[in-house]
Order: C-alpha cells, then sequence, then structure tokens
C-alpha cells in the first residue's frame, strides 16, 4: 500500500491582516501542503465545511469574531470539532482566557511575534500526524475493499463451480436410472463440456498466481495468428453454438506471423472470444479482424452484446472486476479472464485495449502484438482438431496405480483398461510396497498426497530396489508450478502429470514403454 495521499494536506490560517497572513504562508510553505487562508470567521467556518483541515491557527483578536467564539462554533459542529486549532495573539493571554481557548480545542498558544522554528516545529507535528492518520484510512479502505472482493470472489467462484458440476451430476444420475437412453450420447457430450469449463477455469486460477509469481516461461516461436484463431473458434465451439452467435472473421490474405508462445496466444484469443460470446445475447454477432502494419499485428474481437459502462473502463482489466450486468442474463465468471489476458499480452510485449460505445452498445477488445522477424524461421503448422479415438495398447503393461482418492484410483484405471493395459489398485503407501513385491509392474502412477507417505518418499523408497530400476515411475497431483515438477523429478520419477489426467496423456507416455519381461 501507498504512503502517497491522493491529495495534499490543508492547513487553515485565520487573521484580519493581509499581510500577517503571507507571512504565515511564507514561513509554512512546502510543496506536499495548501494554506488556506481566511481574514474573518465567517469566512473561515466556509472554508472549513468544504476542506479536510488538518491544523487551524486563529488570531485570537479579530472583528465581528474573534478566535475563541470562532473556535468555539468548531466545537459545536460534527465536521470540524476535531481539527487542532493552535491560537496566535500579540498580547499575553491572561489566565481566564487561556482556560477558555483550551476549553474550545486548543492544543497551544503562540505569542506575535512568532518564532518561525517554533511554528514550523509545531506545524509539522501536526502535519505527520494527520499524514498518517489519513494513510491508515486509505489502508483500512483498501483492506475493507480487499474482504468485499475476497468475499464476492468466493460466492461466485461457488456459483462458477456449480454451474458444470449440476449437468455433471445430472448426466450421471440419467445414466445410472437409464444406462441404455438413446440420449447417451449428448449426455456424455453435455458432460465433457462441462468437465472442460471446470478445467478451464481452474486453469486460469493457477495461471494468475503463476503470473503473479513469474513462474510462468514462454515458449515462443513464429506463429501464425490464425492458428490460435482456429484454436480458440474450436474451444468456444459449444458457447457459440448454444446461443446461435454468427461469427465472421475478417483477414489478409498473407499469414500474420508474430513471434509468440502458441499456447498462450491461442487462451489470449480463447479468454476474449469466450468473453464476448458469454455478454452477447442469443442470436448476436461476433467480428474477428485480424490486421497488420509494418511492424505490429491487431487482433480485434468485437461484438453486439451488452458494452461496458465507461465508468468500469478505467479498471474492467483489474483482477476479479466483473461487468456490471443490467440485463437479464445470467453469465458471470470470476473476473480473472481479462487481466490474465493482460498479463500473457504484456509478457508478449504487446498491448490490450477496449473501446464501448456504453450499455447496449456492445465492445471491442484489440491485442497488438509485434511481427515477427523476417529470419526466415518456420511458421508453427496448424494442429488438427479432428479428435482420434482411443488406441488399444499391442503390448499391455503391469501397471500399479497409488492414489487414496478411491473414485480416481478406479477411473484411471478404467482408463487404463480401455487402452488395453493391466492396473492393479492400492490406496496406501504400504500397500503399494506389498503389491510391487508381489508383481514388479512396468509402470507406477503414484498420487503425491498420500496419507501415510507422500508420493516423493513413495518414489524414493521403491527406486532403492535395484530389481524397480526398468519401472517408469509417473508422479499425478494437483500441483502443477515449476518447483512441484522439479521435485518429483528429483525424487525420482520419470513423468509428472497435473490432474486432471486425460486419456490422451496417458496414452502418449506409456505407448513404447517396454514390459519388463521383454527386451528393450
Amino acid at each position: 500500500m501507498t504512503d502517497i495521499l491522493p491529495e495534499p494536506i490543508k492547513f487553515l490560517i485565520v487573521d484580519d491582516l493581509e499581510e500577517n497572513l503571507l507571512a504565515l504562508e511564507a514561513l509554512l510553505r512546502r510543496d506536499d501542503l495548501v494554506i488556506l487562508k481566511a481574514t474573518k470567521g465567517t469566512q473561515a467556518l466556509e472554508i472549513l465545511l468544504e476542506h479536510d483541515i488538518a491544523l487551524a491557527m486563529l488570531d485570537v483578536h479579530m472583528p465581528s469574531m474573534d478566535g475563541l467564539e470562532l473556535a468555539e462554533l468548531m466545537r459545536g459542529m460534527e465536521r470540524t470539532k476535531r481539527v487542532p486549532i493552535i491560537f496566535l495573539t500579540a498580547a499575553s493571554a491572561e489566565a481566564p482566557r487561556r482556560f477558555r481557548g483550551y476549553e474550545a480545542g486548543a492544543v497551544d498558544f503562540l505569542q506575535k511575534p512568532i518564532e518561525p522554528d517554533i511554528l514550523r516545529s509545531k506545524a509539522n507535528v501536526f502535519f505527520e500526524l494527520h499524514r498518517r492518520q489519513k494513510i491508515l484510512e486509505l489502508q483500512r479502505n483498501h483492506l475493507e475493499a480487499a474482504d468485499r472482493r475476497k468475499n464476492e470472489f468466493i460466492a461466485t467462484l461457488a456459483h462458477e463451480l456449480r454451474n458444470p458440476l449440476a449437468p455433471i451430476r445430472h448426466g450421471l444420475e440419467i445414466l445410472n436410472h437409464t444406462p441404455d437412453t438413446p440420449k447417451a450420447a449428448d449426455i456424455h457430450a453435455i458432460m465433457e463440456r462441462q468437465l472442460g469449463h471446470l478445467v478451464r477455469l481452474i486453469d486460469d486460477l493457477l495461471d494468475v498466481s503463476r503470473i503473479g509469481k513469474g513462474k510462468i516461461n514462454l515458449l515462443r516461436e513464429n506463429t501464425a495468428i490464425m492458428t490460435a484463431v482456429d484454436s480458440a473458434m474450436e474451444s468456444c465451439a459449444a458457447l457459440i453454438e448454444e446461443k446461435s452467435l454468427e461469427v465472421v472473421i475478417n483477414k489478409p490474405e498473407a499469414p500474420v506471423v508474430v513471434n509468440a508462445d502458441p499456447t498462450r496466444l491461442a487462451q489470449i484469443i480463447s479468454n476474449l472470444l469466450n468473453n464476448a460470446a458469454k455478454y452477447t445475447q442469443a442470436g448476436g454477432r461476433i467480428a474477428i479482424t485480424l490486421t497488420r502494419d509494418d511492424h505490429e499485428a491487431s487482433i480485434s474481437i468485437s461484438d453486439n452484446g451488452i458494452g461496458v459502462d465507461p465508468a468500469m473502463s478505467s479498471y474492467i482489466f483489474d483482477m476479479f472486476t466483473q461487468i456490471d450486468q443490467r440485463t437479464d442474463m445470467s453469465s458471470g465468471g470470476l473476473g480473472i479472464g481479462l487481466s490474465l489476458v493482460k498479463r500473457l499480452v504484456e509478457m508478449h510485449e504487446g498491448g490490450l485495449s477496449l473501446q464501448s460505445g456504453g450499455l447496449g452498445k456492445g465492445s471491442c477488445f484489440t491485442v497488438t502484438l509485434p511481427l515477427a522477424q523476417a529470419d526466415g524461421a518456420t511458421i508453427t503448422p496448424q494442429p488438427s482438431h479432428v479428435p482420434e479415438q482411443p488406441k488399444r495398447s499391442a503390448v499391455p503393461l503391469n501397471i500399479l496405480v497409488v492414489d487414496d482418492n478411491i473414485p480416481s484410483a478406479q477411473t484411471i484405471g478404467w482408463m487404463l483398461e480401455l487402452i488395453g493395459h493391466k492396473p492393479v489398485i492400492a490406496h496406501d503407501a504400504d500397500s503399494a510396497i506389498g503389491l510391487v513385491t508381489q508383481s514388479r509392474p512396468d509402470v507406477v502412477i503414484l498420487d503425491i498426497g498420500l496419507p501415510d507417505m507422500n508420493g516423493y518418499d513413495l518414489c524414493r523408497t521403491l527406486r532403492k530396489d535395484h530389481s524397480m530400476d526398468r519401472t517408469v515411475f509417473i508422479a499425478q497431483t494437483g500441483w502443477g508450478q515449476e518447483k512441484d515438477r522439479i521435485a518429483a523429478f528429483e525424487a525420482g520419477f520419470d513423468h509428472h502429470l497435473v490432474k486432471p489426467v486425460s486419456l490422451s496423456q496417458f496414452t502418449e507416455i506409456l505407448t513404447g514403454i517396454t514390459p519388463r519381461g521383454k527386451a528393450a
């Protein structure tokens, strides 16, 4: 939190003689202080009602309303009753007058002619006191705002998690009661899409954390932007189809190439496209426009959706900021997507901007990125998006799955059987050690968070048995930061997979592993 106040501190000096005011102003002048001056009590009251005053210096002897009367009025008003007062007087203040002054809230009396060093010293005390008080108020306000955002975030996170969980649960209940229903394929497709939403939500949360800690490294290469656009279109296809949105793509004939991390570039465009689809009414229109000049490429994603209130434009990219919905749309979000996009774009030395005519007038987000240097480097080829059917292994492997989460272990076992392998299951380290002794598996898939011994220590223990030298150890865990990968490899794992692990990931790793009984 900053120690810089949004506005300077203000003192009020009141004296019926203009020359006295000028002299006091000259003595007190400093860069972060504003001196407000008044020549009579009524003028001083107007200033006090309009401004936040850190210290009032009042001349005792003034016509119509003297300093003591002004101080008594100040003490009678809620806004000014706590303003510290220093009285300035040319005459010796007798005891009754001093008592009346202190009763009215005076903190000191200074005799004229005033000693400059004493005046500055006393003024500095109240300047610093007021500054610290304002900083504490700002910090308290920041903490209260952060607490509100945290509570809103937790409530929104619960909502966002329940949304995809509901159709998954409903689909499972339908399949449990009517496994042969003709809608089985549709139900499976819905459940798969909702699971994808969950994984994406968690990945975005983790990415925000990783970027904040400087844990994301870009793997940059010359990449055609349309490759990332096609990937984004695929990831958002379900939502676009569900809302019957028209998507128009405008692009130049020649490929537009940037030096970027292909995965992160696709993530940037996907998040913006998903945002446009989410906040555009059914039957609406989205345009993706790709342009370039001599130095940079621009990707604009515009829609005719609900738009953005101009008041939100300055903080729309802040963490946990959500568009203020004033329609009947139920779409929401955690408010991390645009913040994540902005950070990823900045890591690519690019820029992100928003244009919107206001509520109900749509919005347009534009990403600008430097063009790749024409150095003859190859362009990342566009990947095929046709899903492959699971392939059964020609050589079955004996695989030990160790996971204390019984449903997780069971489903991993079923996936392995689906691709032709022979899994056995253990739910704790002792059982795993016993099964290893009996079966000498070709592969061990270990969960890290076991109850009796963590996966790292279990891997080290099993690695001490030289009969396991040819066994492949795979860590599967919910911890996916770089330090977790390093810890896994240091413990002796050959691979590190982050939950939920897909069938294709298992297939890719297990293909080519030679069973223990056969020559490598």
